[in-house]
């Protein structure tokens, strides 16, 4: 670079660093400017998470009699008494809507449901993604950051796409998979027609999904574990199921933790894949919590009731993490 282009650099860094100077003086200088620049994004997390939050807890005390024409709800226009904004139509009932939900049969159906689909996907999907972490983690594996590039690309699967694809593979008459079966000699599974089947078809298209997502941050445990901790058992002597007995495992407890836990809530938020897979079907054999929240709020109106359930289902999910972390050791 010649001396002349080096001035003009030199002197383009001058003016832009004066510019930046000025605007900087040109700014309030108060000690709250700081908090000024983040105020938007408080200002949305105040008005679209934390609020519909707290009115979701004040709705489940009243009995809201929405109306509906045909799928779109028709919410009445708000009124303020004692200072309280509210719906014009609300009814305040205290505990009746949480008192509703232990003699709703198809509220407690909607909770085995669900609990049965996290026991059938939750300890296969963890113990194939801990035997896959442990697999590309060995020292032979080659390519390993394809693999766990390709295993992991079902996560980016929209939710509704997927299952429509597992929709058509499910098929009793004409699915892939009764397909492959009858095949094979094998007799078919009436995935849609039965409710066992039902669900561990929901739990198959879980598994599907999330078993690379887990898979990365079990594996992101595995690389993070101390080499010298191996050394150590070679010099004693260990073998390979001693080394990941006594090492591996209780190194990734806290991974494995996480990923059970996450798996739990995730489980007890199903919507979208019984939504489009089941249906909910045979005879609400699959329906899940979060689906029958879905009905009661936007298919029969009762926002009171739906907001019952919404709390129900967050009191559950906090009762079993509390657990599975003092089982798990913290």
């Amino acid at each position: 670079m010649s001396l002349r282009d080096k001035r003009r650099v030199q002197s383009v860094k001058t003016r832009l660093r004066t510019t930046r100077n000025g605007v900087r003086d040109s700014l309030p200088s108060f000690p709250g400017v700081p908090y000024l620049y983040i105020l938007p994004f408080y200002v949305l997390f105040a008005l679209f998470m934390a609020f519909p939050v707290a009115y979701t807890f004040y709705l489940s005390f009243f009995r809201y009699h929405g109306r509906g024409s045909g799928y779109i709800l028709e919410i009445d226009l708000f009124v303020v008494e004692a200072g309280v904004p509210r719906l014009s139509n609300l009814e305040f009932v205290g505990l009746a809507n949480y008192q509703r939900l232990f003699g709703d049969a198809l509220f407690l159906q909607s909770v085995e449901n669900t609990i049965v689909v996290m026991l059938l996907q939750m300890p296969l999907m963890v113990l194939v993604s801990l035997l896959v972490a442990l697999m590309l983690n060995a020292k032979f594996m080659q390519y390993s950051g394809y693999f766990r590039t390709a295993i992991a690309l079902p996560v980016t699967a929209n939710y509704v796409a997927y299952s429509a694809i597992f929709l058509v593979m499910f098929a009793e008459n004409f699915g892939f998979i009764n397909y492959m079966l009858g095949a094979a000699g094998l007799p078919t599974v009436p995935w849609r027609s039965d409710g066992f089947w039902a669900k561990a078809s929901l739990a198959v298209a879980l598994d599907w999904r999330w078993m690379g997502y887990n898979m990365l941050i079990l594996f992101a445990g595995l690389q993070g574990i101390d080499r010298r901790l191996y050394e150590a058992a070679e010099i004693d002597g260990a073998n390979r199921w001693e080394k990941f007995r006594y090492v591996t495992l209780p190194q990734l407890r806290p991974i494995m933790l996480f990923v059970i836990i996450l798996s739990t809530i995730g489980s007890l938020q199903l919507f979208a894949e019984p939504m489009v897979i089941t249906d909910g079907g045979p005879a609400n054999q699959s329906i899940t919590v979060v689906m029958y929240m879905y009905q009661e709020a936007f298919s029969r109106f009762n926002l009171g009731y739906a907001s019952a359930i919404t709390y129900a289902l967050v009191v559950f999910v906090t009762i079993l993490a509390y657990v599975q972390l003092k089982i798990g050791g913290e």
